[in-house]
């Protein structure tokens, strides 16, 4: 027997929006005593917990910027680069290694930029 999930809706969240999410996840669950947080769900909220940097809001504020940059044209690149926080031109070339395009010297210089004011 098969059973068919199907996508109702996709969005793009850097870590530190879902740390936010997970957070309230973690919140409800400790307060309910029958409730532990499965291994999946705590290895989760472990990882956004060390690798989040910025605020959730201040991270959407990034990947909108970078939207407007004009190198990047779509979100999950844009997410990418906010999660990353790229802080030199060979790291942010390694997130465009699988793209069939590369940034010039310029575009490179001005995500860079973009990323300097949040990083």
């Amino acid at each position: 027997m098969t059973i068919f999930k199907e996508t109702v809706d996709e969005e793009f969240l850097t870590v530190s929006e879902a740390r936010e999410l997970l957070a309230d996840v973690e919140a409800e669950r400790a307060a309910d005593e029958e409730r532990e947080l499965r291994y999946e769900l705590a290895r989760a909220v472990e990882h956004v917990n060390r690798f989040a940097v910025l605020e959730g809001e201040e991270s959407r504020e990034l990947v909108e910027e970078l939207l407007d940059c004009e190198g990047i044209d779509d979100a999950a690149t844009a997410v990418k680069v906010a999660d990353l926080l790229p802080r030199n031109r060979d790291e942010l070339r390694a997130v465009f290694a699988q793209q069939r395009y590369a940034l010039s010297g310029d575009e490179l210089d001005a995500v860079l930029d973009v990323v300097a004011k949040y990083a």
